[in-house]
């Protein structure tokens, strides 16, 4: 079935100047995003969707700055071309930049590629992860990009707004995670770039050789405490291939894939400093998960959804919610926690 645009190209080719082909980026449920012919160039059109949108979400201007302001500092980016913010000219804010040639591959499996290759393609995804978290973000003019301290704090009353904004039904579980989280902030690291949504399938792999070619989908990227990325990483460890192509119930030494373990470890040898994870961090990075799935199902439910597999995807809130209760739960030091808040 075609997927028709959410704009009228024959705005887009007036303003560019040239007649296009649009083609749709199958991948992602938040912004729409096609690939571009125009004369000779190959690009890549992502903007905002149409219709009412949550505040702070779907901002593509965010996306332009970080990955312009990341070009030759070691993160693999697209070239961005042009940032249009207003919403006159195809109806939604956009950017333009420049088409990467590889493969982008939904499932952490890495289905089609061979062990060593596998092997290959993690090891670099943890050193591009640790060569971003050690940007020096004021040096590349981000100051103003995100708070520089309390990021936890701001993110639990975040994502609580979110849930209580985007909720299609009643879930105790998450009301309760969320309150368990308020009350259980960790101290904070180093204030670095953090991605926000740092995964296999926002990660193009060169067509040569098994390495990163581009690191994509900064919507969520702020300022922040690293291990957040870490621990949305470490996240699909836990899932298995059918929910957004996890990991978990498969042969990872067979497939030449890594441990979540050996995957931090590997990250910590390129920061030279070791990764720690506490069940805080991984709970809250399937919490947050989870509430962005629920958004998703309202977002479908409103017509407004990206994706034509929505429906499916957003079913995954109260899964991501019942794995974040299953760490706390499994965490001997919150048990009096976990009854203070219902858990």
């Amino acid at each position: 079935m075609a997927v028709e645009p959410d704009f009228d190209p024959a705005r887009l080719e007036r303003y560019l100047g040239g007649p296009v082909t649009l083609t749709p980026v199958a991948s992602g449920q938040s912004n729409p995003t096609w690939f571009i012919a125009f004369g000779n160039q190959k690009l890549v059109l992502r903007k905002k969707p149409k219709g009412a949108t949550l505040a702070s979400a779907h901002a593509v201007d965010r996306e332009y700055r970080v990955m312009a302001a990341l070009a030759g500092l070691g993160v693999p980016v697209p070239r961005m071309l042009l940032l249009e913010e207003d919403p006159e000219i195809i109806g939604t804010p956009f950017f333009l930049m420049e088409q990467l040639e590889g493969q982008v591959c939904e499932d952490s499996a890495l289905s089609g590629f061979e062990p060593k290759a596998r092997s290959a393609i993690y090891a670099d995804a943890a050193r591009i992860l640790s060569r971003l978290h050690r940007v020096d973000w004021k040096a590349a003019e981000l100051e103003g990009f995100g708070k520089p301290t309390d990021y936890y704090a701001r993110q639990v009353r975040r994502w609580t707004t979110q849930w209580q904004k985007s909720r299609t039904r009643q879930d105790l579980r998450i009301d309760a995670l969320a309150e368990w989280f308020a009350g259980n902030i960790p101290p904070e690291e180093a204030t670095t770039i953090v991605h926000g949504d740092y995964r296999v399938g926002n990660l193009m792999i060169a067509p040569d050789v098994p390495r990163i070619a581009g690191v994509l989908d900064w919507e969520l990227s702020t300022l922040g405490d690293p291990r957040a990325d870490l621990a949305h990483f470490s996240m699909f460890w836990l899932l298995n291939p059918q929910q957004l192509g996890g990991l978990s119930g498969l042969d990872l030494r067979k497939l030449g894939i890594p441990s979540q373990s050996e995957f931090l470890e590997c990250y910590s040898r390129e920061n030279g400093k070791v990764a720690t994870l506490t069940p805080f961090h991984r709970a809250f990075a399937l919490f947050r998960m989870s509430v962005i799935f629920e958004g998703i199902t309202f977002r479908e439910r409103s017509g407004q959804a990206v994706s034509e597999h929505a429906k499916t995807v957003g079913r995954l809130a109260p899964v991501c919610a019942e794995l974040a209760e299953s760490i706390i739960s499994s965490d001997a030091g919150a048990k009096k926690a976990r009854r203070k808040h219902g858990l």
